[in-house]
C-alpha cells in the first residue's frame, strides 16, 4: 500500500445519520479524538488506513454535514464540535432521486436531468471529478441511501447487462435510481458497496457487468442489531436440537430511515431481507415468523429491537428466551460501512470482481456470485472473512 495514500468514499445518502456518524468518527481519528473501538477489524493487516479515507456524496438534502449531525442527533455535543470544522467543508452534492421508488424521501436537492443515460453521466462526472481533484489513489461508492421500493426482477431490462444498456437507452420504468448509482459506479471502476435493502448491483444484469468489468461489488442491507443476533441465536438453537416455534420481532426508530420505512412500498423490501435468515439457518420453515418495523418519532436514532422466541425442547418441554436490543442505529451500522469500504479497495487490489461472497458476515441478505443461497450463520461468515483477509497478508 503506497503510503499517504487517499481513498475516496462517495456515498449515496451523504446527509444520513449513518453516513455522517461514519464521516465524524474518521475525521476524529485524524484528530487523535476517537480511537478503533468499536470497529471490528481494526486488528487486520494490510488494508487501507481509516485515516486515508476521504468524503463526499449525494443527498436530496442539501445542508453540510455539520447541520446533518446536529438535526440526527447521533453525536454528543463533544464529538460535533470535534468534527465540526470538518463536517462544516462537506455537503452533498444534488442526488439523482425519484419519489416514485421511494415516495417518503422528500428533498431540494436534486438533479434536473430527466433522462436515465443522462443521470448515469451526472452520476459518472462527479466521480470523476471527486478523483481528479482529491488526488484519491482508489474511489468506493457507497450506498446509504433511502430503502427503494422492490422491482420485479424477472424482467429482461434486469436480467442481462445488454438488457440493461438496452433498458437505459429507453428510459425504462424497470431501473431504479440506486441501480443508476451502481451502473455508473462500475462503468467507472469504482467498488460498489450496497448498504440498503433496495435492489442494485445485486440484480442479474448488473452482477454481470461487475464481473464482466472486474470490479468489486458487495450487498445487501447491513446487519446491525436484531438480525445480527438472530444470525449468532438461531445457529446455537440448531445445535442444541431447540425447535424453533416462533419468533416474533418488532422495532420502533424515528429517524429518518424509520420515516421511509414507513411508507408500505419500501417497508416491504426491508421486511423481506429482515425475514429471510433464518429459515435458511433452521434448515426448516418457522412458521410464525413475525417481523415488524414501527415509525415512532420521539424515538430518533435510538432503535429499540425486541424479540420473543419460542422453542420446543427434550419431552416437548417447551421454553421461551425475550431479548431487548436497545442501540443507536447509526453506531451499529456506521463502523460496518468503514469496513466495507477498507475491504473492497483490498478486493479490487487482488483483482477479484464481481460479487464479494466474504462480506456476507456484514448483510442480512449477502449477494452470491451464482445466486445460491448464502451462509447467515455469524461465526461461519467471520471466519470466511477473517480467512480471507489473511490470505492477502500471507
Amino acid at each position: 500500500m503506497a503510503e499517504n495514500a487517499r481513498t475516496g468514499v462517495a456515498i449515496v445518502g451523504l446527509g444520513g445519520a449513518v453516513a455522517t456518524t461514519a464521516v465524524a468518527g474518521v475525521e476524529m481519528m485524524k484528530l487523535g479524538a476517537a480511537g478503533t473501538e468499536g470497529l471490528p477489524l481494526a486488528d487486520a493487516e494490510g488494508l487501507v488506513p481509516y485515516t486515508s479515507l476521504v468524503f463526499a456524496g449525494w443527498d436530496v438534502e442539501g445542508d453540510d454535514l455539520a447541520k446533518a449531525a446536529q438535526v440526527h442527533r447521533v453525536l454528543d455535543d463533544r464529538q460535533i464540535e470535534a468534527a465540526g470544522p470538518a463536517l462544516t467543508g462537506i455537503a452533498p452534492w444534488p442526488a439523482v432521486a425519484d419519489p416514485e421508488y421511494c415516495r417518503n424521501a422528500r428533498g431540494t436537492n436534486l438533479v434536473a436531468v430527466a433522462g436515465l443515460r443522462d443521470r448515469v453521466a451526472h452520476i459518472a462526472a462527479d466521480l470523476r471529478r471527486f478523483r481528479e481533484e482529491q488526488g484519491l489513489d482508489d474511489l468506493v461508492v457507497v450506498n446509504l441511501a433511502s430503502t427503494e421500493r422492490w422491482p420485479d426482477l424477472t424482467l429482461p431490462a434486469l436480467a442481462t447487462a445488454d438488457g440493461f444498456e438496452k433498458a437505459l437507452d429507453v428510459d425504462d420504468a424497470a431501473i431504479t435510481p440506486g441501480m443508476l448509482y451502481a451502473y455508473a459506479a462500475i462503468t467507472e471502476g469504482s467498488p460498489y458497496v450496497n448498504f440498503t435493502p433496495s435492489a442494485a448491483a445485486d440484480v442479474p444484469a448488473l452482477l454481470e457487468l461487475a464481473e464482466q468489468r472486474g470490479v468489486p461489488v458487495a450487498g445487501k442491507d447491513g446487519k446491525t442489531g436484531q438480525t445480527m443476533m438472530k444470525t449468532v441465536l438461531a445457529p446455537a438453537f440448531r445445535s442444541r436440537a431447540l425447535t424453533v416455534d416462533g419468533w416474533y420481532s418488532t422495532n420502533i426508530l424515528g429517524n429518518r430511515d424509520g420515516e421511509i420505512l414507513d411508507d408500505p412500498d419500501s417497508l416491504s423490501s426491508k421486511v423481506a431481507t429482515k425475514g429471510s435468515v433464518l429459515d435458511d439457518i433452521l434448515g426448516y420453515e418457522v412458521g410464525d415468523h413475525v417481523v415488524r418495523i414501527d415509525y415512532y418519532r420521539p424515538r430518533g436514532d435510538e432503535k429499540e429491537a425486541w424479540d420473543n422466541i419460542d422453542l420446543v425442547g427434550f419431552l416437548g418441554q417447551r421454553m421461551q428466551i425475550k431479548v431487548d436490543f436497545m442501540a443507536r442505529d447509526s453506531v451499529l451500522a456506521a463502523p460496518l460501512v468503514l469496513e466495507l469500504v477498507r475491504l473492497v479497495v483490498e478486493a479490487q487490489r487482488r483483482g477479484e470482481g464481481g460479487a464479494q461472497e466474504q462480506l456476507g458476515y456484514f448483510f442480512k441478505a449477502p449477494t452470491t456470485r451464482d445466486g445460491s443461497r448464502p451462509e447467515h450463520a455469524l461465526y461461519r461468515q467471520e471466519q470466511v472473512l477473517r480467512e480471507w483477509i489473511a490470505a492477502g497478508a500471507a
